[in-house]
This record gives C-alpha cells, sequence and structure tokens, in this order.
C-alpha cells in the first residue's frame, strides 16, 4: 500500500480537509453526551438551576446559608451581596417577595464571580444536610431539615426556625459537619447547593418551573446545531472522500493500462490475461473501496476513540479502568481474528484470477465446448474454481461474522458493569446520574471506534493484497524498451528487412526456438516462410515488429537495427496482419481506419476491394458502417481475415507481414487476393507466413524452416530441386502434374 501513497499527493489538499471535517464531527459526537449530562444533572435533577449561588435570597435565607459557613466564607458572601429594601420597583418584577420583604441581591454576576461562591454555597447547602444528620439522631425522630430536598410544600417558618439553632451551634459541632461536607463529591455538593437555590427561587416567588425548561430548551437547541454540524462534516467527509477515492483509482486504472500496452509479449507470458484484467479492475475496486472508508472510518475512529478516552477522564476517573478492561478484549478479539483470517485473504484474490480464466476460455470458446459436447465438464470445471472461492470466503466471512457478536457482547457486559459499578457511586453520592449517563455513551464511543477498525481489517488484508498486484504490473519494466539515442532510418533502403545471425529462445526456455537465421528481403518481392508447425515461423515474424527481442544477432529495417529506433516509428513502417485475426468493437469503418485515422473513404473501399471484402460488405445494408460486435463476433471466420488485411493494406506501409492471414480462404478468394496484393504492394516488402504452398509459390524468395533453422531458400522451383523438407511439404499439397 505504501508504494501507491504518492498517489494521494495531487489529493492532499482535500485529504487534510477531510482530516479537518473529521476532527470537527468528532468533537460534535464527542460533545453531545456532555450536553445529555446536562440535561439530565442541571435540567433535570437541578430544575435548570446551574449553580449553587442563588441570584437572590430572602434575609432568612441569607441568615441561614451564613450560618453554615466559615467566618471567611462570610465575609466574602457579605461582599458579593447587597440588601435591597421591600418595594423596590426594580427587582419585584424578577423577585415578587421584594414587594413585602427585603431581600439579599447578587451585585454582580461572571463566571469568576460564580466559580469562587460554587464551593462556598455548595459546601454550606452539604454542611446544611450533615448537621441535619446529626439533630436527627441526637433528637430520635427526624428533623425537618433532613426532610427531602424536594420541598414543593415546604414551611418556611419552620425552617427558618432553625437560624437561632444553628448560629448558636457550638463551633466544634460546625466544624465537625463542614469537615464531613468536605468528604462529599464537589460535584453533589454544587447539586445539593442547586437543591436550595430552588428552595429559595420559591420563597422569592419566581418561576422555577420556567427556569427548568428554558435551560432544557436552550441546551437542547445547542445539541440540535452541534448535530447538524456533525452532519454536515459526515456529508462532506464523505463527499471528499468519494472524490480521492475516484480519483485515485481513476489515475490507477490509466496508469496500469498505459503499462499493459507498454508490455512486451515477454510480459504478456509473466502475467495471464485473466489476471491482469482482474487487477486492472477488480483488484483497483478493492482500493478505491478501502481509500473510502479508510478515510471514513480509519481515520476517524482513532480521534473518536482518542477523545473518548480524554473525556471519560475528565468526567470521571474512578471508572476508567472499565475502559482499559474493555480495550483489552476488544485487542485481544481483533487480534485472534486477524491471525487465522489474514492469509485467506491473500488466496482470494488468485481464487478469483482462477474464476476469470476458467470463465474466459469458456466464453470465448463456446463453440469448441459445444461442438466436443463437454458443456457438462466445463461446468464442473467452473462449480469446481466457484466453489473454492465461495468456500474461502465463507471462511473468512464466518470469522468475521463472529466478531460483531463477540463484541456486542463485550459492549453489553461493559454497559451492565459502568451501570452497576455507577450507580453504587451514585448511591454514596460521588457521582451524578447524568455523569454517569455520560460515561456509558462516551465508552460506547470508544468501543464503537474499535469496531469499526475492526471492520476495517476485514477490508485491509484483501485490499493489501490488492494492491500488492497492482504494485507488480506498475513496478514491471518492460524488457522491450526504446532507445535512449534514436537513429533515423536509411531513405536509401526503405522496406529492407534483414536478419543476421539471429537466435532466440522464450524467457525461462532451456532451448533457442531459431538459431542462426539470416536472410534478406527486399522491396518489390514477397518473402514467404513455410516450415512444419512449431518450425519458429510466426515467432520469426514477431522478431521484426519487436514483440520480441533478439537473443542474439541483429533485426535490421530500412538500414538501422530495429533496438535502435522506437518502437512507434518501427511500427509506423509495417502494416501487420496476425496469425489470428482481430477486430475491435465499432464499424467496418473504424476497423479499416485503425492503423491511419485519416484515411479516406476512397482509400478504405480501396482496400476492402484488394482484400476481397467488399463484395461482402456492399451486401449489407449498412455497408462500411455495419457494427462489429466484440471480437468480431458477428462475422466469420475468412471475412474476418479479409477485414484485418484490408486494415493493414488502408496504412499503404513500406513493409506488410502476413502471418498465415490466409488460411481462412477459399482458393479461388486466395488467388484473386494474391493477384490484386500484387498490384496494390508494388515496391513494398511483402512477408507472409503460410501453410499451403500455392499461397507461396509464386513468391520471389521462400524460406523454409525446420526447427528454428533456415534449411532452405530460394524460389518454389528451386527448392523442390534442392530442399528435401520443401519438396516432402509440397508433395503432401500438390500433385505430380504441378510439381512438375
Amino acid at each position: 500500500m505504501a508504494k501507491l501513497a504518492k498517489y494521494l499527493k495531487p489529493f492532499s489538499a482535500m485529504l487534510v480537509l477531510s482530516i479537518a471535517l473529521l476532527f470537527g464531527q468528532a468533537i460534535s459526537d464527542l460533545n453531545l453526551p456532555n450536553y445529555m449530562s446536562d440535561i439530565v444533572n442541571t435540567g433535570i435533577q437541578q430544575s435548570g438551576i446551574e449553580s449553587a449561588v442563588p441570584d437572590a435570597l430572602s434575609e432568612d435565607g441569607f441568615t441561614l446559608m451564613t450560618s453554615l459557613m466559615q467566618e471567611q466564607e462570610k465575609q466574602i458572601i457579605k461582599n458579593r451581596f447587597t440588601l435591597v429594601q421591600a418595594g423596590d420597583n426594580e427587582y419585584t418584577v424578577k423577585y415578587p417577595l421584594l414587594k413585602t420583604k427585603n431581600a439579599y441581591v447578587l451585585k454582580e454576576k461572571d463566571d469568576t464571580l460564580i466559580n469562587e461562591l460554587n464551593p462556598i454555597f455548595g459546601k454550606a447547602a452539604a454542611t446544611f444536610i450533615e448537621i441535619s444528620k446529626q439533630l436527627s439522631a441526637s433528637s430520635g425522630n427526624q428533623a425537618a431539615p433532613a426532610k427531602k430536598m424536594d420541598m414543593a410544600n415546604v414551611d418556611y417558618k419552620e425552617l427558618y426556625a432553625l437560624n437561632p439553632v444553628l448560629q448558636q451551634l457550638p463551633t466544634a459541632k460546625l466544624n465537625e459537619a463542614i469537615a464531613s461536607a468536605d468528604q462529599m463529591d464537589p460535584a453533589m455538593q454544587i447539586q445539593t447547593g442547586t437543591a436550595f437555590v430552588k428552595l429559595l427561587y420559591g420563597e422569592l416567588g419566581m418561576d422555577v418551573g420556567r427556569i427548568q425548561n428554558q435551560y432544557i430548551m436552550k441546551t437542547g437547541f445547542f445539541m440540535l446545531l452541534i448535530a447538524l454540524g456533525g452532519a454536515a462534516a459526515a456529508i462532506g467527509v464523505g463527499y471528499l472522500s468519494a472524490r480521492i477515492a475516484a480519483g485515485i483509482a481513476k489515475k490507477l486504472r490509466r496508469d496500469v493500462f498505459s503499462k499493459i500496452e507498454s508490455f512486451s509479449n515477454n510480459e504478456f507470458d509473466k502475467f495471464s490475461t485473466s489476471s491482469l484484467i482482474t487487477r486492472t479492475t477488480n483488484d483497483i475496486t478493492q482500493v478505491q473501496t478501502l481509500i473510502i472508508m479508510g478515510i471514513r472510518i480509519l481515520f476517524y475512529a482513532p480521534i473518536l476513540g482518542v477523545g473518548g478516552v480524554i473525556m471519560v477522564l475528565r468526567e470521571n476517573s474512578s471508572m476508567t479502568w472499565i475502559i482499559g478492561l474493555a480495550v483489552a478484549l476488544l485487542i485481544a478479539l481483533i487480534g485472534i481474528v486477524f491471525y487465522v483470517a489474514m492469509p485467506k485473504f491473500k488466496i482470494i484474490q488468485k481464487l478469483i484470477d482462477k474464476l476469470n480464466l476458467v470463465a474466459r476460455e469458456n466464453l470465448s470458446g463456446l463453440s469448441v465446448v459445444r461442438a466436443f459436447s463437454n458443456q457438462s465438464f466445463e461446468k464442473k470445471r467452473f462449480d469446481s474454481a466457484n466453489q473454492d472461492l465461495t468456500n474461502t470466503n465463507l471462511f473468512v466471512n464466518r470469522v468475521m461474522v463472529f466478531m460483531m457478536p463477540a463484541m456486542m457482547l463485550i459492549m453489553n457486559l461493559i454497559t451492565l458493569l459502568i451501570v452497576w459499578v455507577g450507580a453504587n457511586q451514585i448511591a454514596v453520592s460521588a457521582m451524578q446520574v447524568g455523569d454517569m449517563m455520560a460515561f456509558m455513551q462516551y465508552a460506547m464511543q470508544i468501543i464503537m471506534s474499535f469496531l469499526m477498525i475492526s471492520m476495517m481489517f476485514i477490508m485491509v488484508p484483501r485490499a493489501s493484497v490488492s494492491a500488492q498486484r497492482i504494485v507488480e504490473v506498475l513496478a514491471t519494466e518492460p524488457s522491450i524498451v526504446d532507445p535512449v539515442q534514436v537513429k533515423p532510418f536509411q531513405s536509401d533502403m526503405r522496406g529492407v528487412v534483414e536478419f543476421r545471425n539471429v537466435s532466440f529462445h522464450y524467457q525461462d526456455a532451456p532451448e533457442d526456438v531459431l538459431t542462426g537465421i539470416t536472410f534478406t528481403a527486399k522491396p518489390g518481392e514477397t518473402t514467404a516462410f513455410i516450415g512444419s508447425t512449431g518450425s519458429g515461423k510466426s515467432t520469426l515474424i514477431n522478431l521484426i515488429p519487436r514483440f520480441y527481442d533478439v537473443t542474439s544477432g541483429e533485426v535490421f529495417v530500412n538500414g538501422v537495427n530495429v533496438k535502435d529506433v522506437t518502437q512507434h516509428n518501427l511500427h509506423e513502417q509495417i502494416g501487420y496482419v496476425p496469425q489470428k485475426g482481430l477486430l475491435m468493437s465499432g464499424s467496418i469503418a473504424s476497423n479499416l481506419r485503425y492503423g491511419k485515422k485519416e484515411a479516406t473513404d476512397e482509400e478504405v473501399r480501396h482496400a476492402a476491394e484488394i482484400a476481397q471484402a467488399a463484395d461482402f460488405i456492399q451486401k449489407d445494408e449498412a455497408g462500411f458502417e455495419k457494427n462489429i460486435s466484440e471480437g468480431g463476433a458477428n462475422v466469420s471466420g475468412g471475412q474476418k481475415q479479409r477485414l484485418s488485411i484490408a486494415r493493414a493494406l488502408v496504412k499503404k506501409s513500406p513493409i506488410y507481414i502476413f502471418d498465415d492471414s490466409f488460411s481462412a480462404l477459399d482458393y479461388k478468394t486466395d488467388t484473386a487476393l494474391r493477384q490484386a496484393l500484387k498490384k496494390y504492394t508494388g515496391d513494398s516488402t511483402v512477408l507472409i507466413v503460410a501453410q499451403r504452398v500455392n499461397t507461396i509459390r509464386h513468391a520471389e524468395q521462400i524460406i523454409v524452416l525446420d526447427e528454428g533453422k533456415i534449411v532452405g531458400i530460394g524460389t518454389h522451383d528451386e527448392l523442390l530441386q534442392s530442399c528435401p523438407t520443401y519438396l516432402e511439404i509440397a508433395s503432401s499439397q500438390l500433385s505430380k502434374e504441378e510439381l512438375q
């Protein structure tokens, strides 16, 4: 995968923006539990009252609260509040009690002041609870202050009747209660303080229900905005990741295809056609999918996981061991699954190659399969390849399917553990309900981040194998390359093809296919090659356009070694008709113009006439615009050969190569084509590989090959006298009268 990293460079800006959006999405997701906790703790449990510091309180309430404080704290509180006389119109609307009674009002309110006073009022409220317990224990009855703080119908006279008792309380008892209150969690102190503030606000005549509703609506509105922001970030990441992945896949396909186009036959011998198709399509799709999911999940999961841990430590560090336990279990589970499944991913892509190979052979050779009634055999062969792939995929999927319920089990057990531990801490006032709920959500986010990473483990190994297969193609250097210093063709030797002591063997083959080949093919002449099957005729012809490079010796075209000119310039000199005629999808005209895009209609028509193809073309209503299906499946073998010959003739090249290109033609068409061809090619060099003596008997030079060696060179009549191999071939095809 690392070797393909360079393809990310053009998309660096989009990738950075995607990561920034992922941070935004993660921040949004990580803040929502906090707001939910605030709604539960503050909005519901504290009736929307955010701090233990009251904005105002009655004189009796002020006396009650200050009597629970130490002298230094009392002084701070007195400095921060001012006494407002009854009837002050500035405050009566907000605090109706001021119509008849005096009250203390907070002079100013800011975050710094709240942070200073909050612990003082919170500790005072907790101290009140502790003193209530002491009074209850000493009296044997439950004192009024010890009653539940949900005092919708509280008797304020009864409550404030305790003021003289509290003021006369011994300092030692007060300090003992304050020390006991200090043991309470600060958050619980604040929550207790807010209960007193609610009580005090009720006395002032304030609408506490309205305060609660306003707080919940405000917090819910912020949650909605954050959720919308997270959703927008997620949509942006999805769009950018798709753009990045599609762009990289496009460049990969382009480069792989370009690399394949530069391969010589040596490289095609190394990679099977089915494998190259799989690498260009399926493998690149695997990488593309990984990039999309990788940006959206592989980057996001660590951000969410680390962020969740940070938020957990901020919320409550006493239960972080639960997160550590969950993470340890998840890592162990992922490690086991990865160890079991990883080897299978490497096998899957090879099995896909095999399946494509079998399917391709059957589709391209369907007529042969039917002719030999081997449909049942081929079905079994395909089923075997398909079953191997299916079994491997099923094994991997079973392993991966096991992961999901195992992770869900861990997630649910962790949830139960959090609830159990959290409930105990709530019972001893060490945690608030909202904090436990937030902790639970953060734990789920951390576990989900591992779950997302585990999902990527399903894709990463297979995509890694696919990436390696793509790299193999891109890293393969063609064995045939253009020279650094290009030589020009010699104009006075246009069309001359010369072999000088050429030998050749295929890559990794132990023996030479051709040995000591030396001859010269001249313009205006036809040079033919004949020999038994496997004698090296097609191999020899393939050395001229450099489909293969010679092992030793030299091949010259237009007076220059073919290794000293570019492949493009070399191919421009050659009109090539392969042994197996191949037509591209499109019209007949587009196929004939394949080698010369600018060819006129007259040139195309004339080439078709020379190739004896005009008759069957004109019989069709569409004529030259008739569509050719894939591989030329809608024309016969003879028609395909004639169209292939016409395609080469349109180029009007100085050299024409016909690699057994007349085998599908009847004798009459063959004769007519050769006669027309002789006139058309004029001063061009014509090289023909043939199996039939009649096709080449009028050639100016016939080269007879046997086991990769030249055993005879001459005209038809000369070879009948001098070459036993040629005489044997001719005798098997011609009558005695034709041999004389």
